[in-house]
């Protein structure tokens, strides 16, 4: 059985033959092709002398080339830092130094976004080779194959650093190996029962574990066609669903709240059994007109976090509505999870505790940052997340609040001291806390609260403005005040309790 991405790639090729792997618009990849595909990069990363280890930053949205040039660094032996498309030049320049990446993958012009010039004025010492999809990408793949161009891949070797935004408001990287990235979603296919055949409109970006391990690599292992989807365009979604007769679409809540509230015009969304939902609060309305209204048969929830490769418990086929907007399910297989009090102890059953989780799913730790991997997995091995939860008696984990002060936007984790770090250096700005507010349709958005310096005045629209022209616009607060004074407590850190 497969222990690395490669050997997943190379598994599905032998299993599922000649049936479609990847439907990207016009263009049909079978998996004996698409393994194909991945062989003829692997071979010429190699060529470019990539070293086993080497970092390898992927910037795009999603398309059959992101799997291909994933999957073939790794084959190669590269460990893949995917990129946020939503990242400023600046922000991308940070994540790629941190990781040292000597490899840039890299879309072509994107909804009017060049990426390429985003980091036309950043220092990057470590980068030794950019690739663009198109021209060059086409160029890249066309070399003549090596004749041994064979890594030897182990499933202790990482797969992936995918970077997540810490409360000190620098991103920390995120190492996963192969083996426990295949194991989990093996876990996870077998939890919300994807199957050979099924059409999946994978919509979640594949710089994110929902879309790139729940994704694309969930159908590698079940043998099921990946639709990928670029941006969340819901009339092409619509037809999409309708035209393939998709029968598998996960997705942040607000998709589905958009997707009720649109006017389907008579498209057919009846092919939809399954549909994976979280990275917010979920009304159980939602959850029982998603079965209903949009006729979608399986509607499951779950909770994990980047530093436990992205799952951590899933809910069951046959939870009722309540069940699966109430809580995140069972813990899968394998995976030990604990609430514990403040002084260590265990939280009794529907009493509240913080969420700690040791498994196969742990990340092996923070790139390069052995403190802070030390403060998030004690000595037992015990990954804290931060998180506050209680079990209920049926042995369902519900979330109830966070110890840290990040929110979710639309599916997207926002961290407070990285917004304020980036807000703080408008000139006009002398201090700044950002808080998340309810939004009924993305779960939460930020509201900042900001002191200007000395003898300024600037308006609320002008920063929010400037605030969506240097941060991606998930993170960008929605609403701001500019006030006299922050609350503070006598160590001098703002009472965001207040705030809120």
């Amino acid at each position: 059985m497969a222990r690395t991405i490669p050997e997943v790639a190379r598994e599905a090729a032998e299993r599922f033959g000649a049936a479609a792997a990847v439907v990207d618009g016009e263009r049909v990849v079978s998996f004996a092709d698409l393994w194909g595909l991945i062989q003829r990069a692997a071979d010429a990363f190699v060529r470019l002398e990539l070293r086993p280890g080497d970092r390898v930053g992927l910037w795009s949205p999603n398309r059959l080339e992101w799997i291909v040039a994933c999957a073939g660094a790794q084959t190669a032996g590269g460990v893949v830092v995917p990129l946020n498309t939503r990242l400023k030049g600046s922000e991308a320049a940070f994540i790629l130094n941190k990781a040292r990446a000597r490899f840039l993958v890299l879309t072509d012009p994107f909804l009017a976004t060049d990426y390429r010039a985003l980091l036309a004025d950043q220092e990057l010492p470590y980068l030794d080779h950019r690739i663009q999809f198109g021209r060059e990408w086409d160029a890249f793949l066309a070399a003549e194959p090596l004749d041994d161009s064979s890594v030897a891949v182990t499933p202790d070797d990482p797969s992936d650093i995918m970077f997540t935004s810490g409360t000190t408001g620098e991103p920390k990287g995120v190492v996963a190996t192969h083996d426990q990235t295949v194991r989990t979603f093996r876990a996870w296919v077998e939890k919300v029962g994807l199957r050979e055949g099924d059409r999946y409109l994978v919509v979640n970006p594949f710089f994110h574990s929902f879309g790139y391990k729940a994704g694309w690599l969930a159908c590698l292992l079940a043998g099921a066609t990946a639709y990928p989807l670029a941006t969340l365009d819901v009339a092409k979604l619509i037809a999409l669903v309708s035209t393939h007769r998709i029968t598998v679409l996960p997705g942040p809540p607000a998709i589905f709240q958009t997707l009720l509230a649109t006017d389907l015009g008579g498209a057919d969304l009846s092919s939809i059994r399954l549909s994976v939902t979280g990275a917010a609060s979920i009304p159980p309305a939602l959850i029982e007109r998603m079965r209903k209204d949009l006729g979608i048969a399986s509607v499951l929830t779950g909770y994990g976090l980047t530093e436990s490769c992205g799952v951590v418990s899933m809910s069951s086929a046959d939870d009722p509505p309540e069940i699966v907007a109430r809580t995140c399910g069972r813990p899968i297989e394998g995976v030990d999870v604990r609430c514990v009090r403040s002084d260590g102890g265990e939280a009794p059953i529907g009493e509240d505790g913080e969420i700690i989780v040791r498994g196969f799913n742990v990340m092996r730790g923070y790139f390069e940052e052995p403190e802070a991997t030390e403060a998030a997995i004690d000595a037992e091995g015990w990954l804290h997340t931060g998180d506050v939860g209680r079990f209920d008696e049926s042995g369902r984990l519900m979330i109830t609040d966070r110890l840290k002060d990040m929110y979710i936007s639309g599916g997207f984790n926002c961290y407070p001291a990285e917004i304020e770090k980036v807000l703080q250096r408008h000139p006009e700005v002398a201090l700044a806390a950002v808080i998340g507010v309810p939004d009924e349709r993305l779960g939460e958005v930020g509201k900042a609260f900001v002191v200007p310096a000395s003898g300024c005045a600037p308006a609320s629209e002008t920063l929010l403005a400037w605030a969506r022209e240097n941060m991606a616009n998930y993170k960008a607060p929605r609403f701001l005040d500019v006030v006299p004074s922050l609350p503070m407590n006598a160590a001098g850190k703002v009472r965001k309790v207040d705030l809120k």
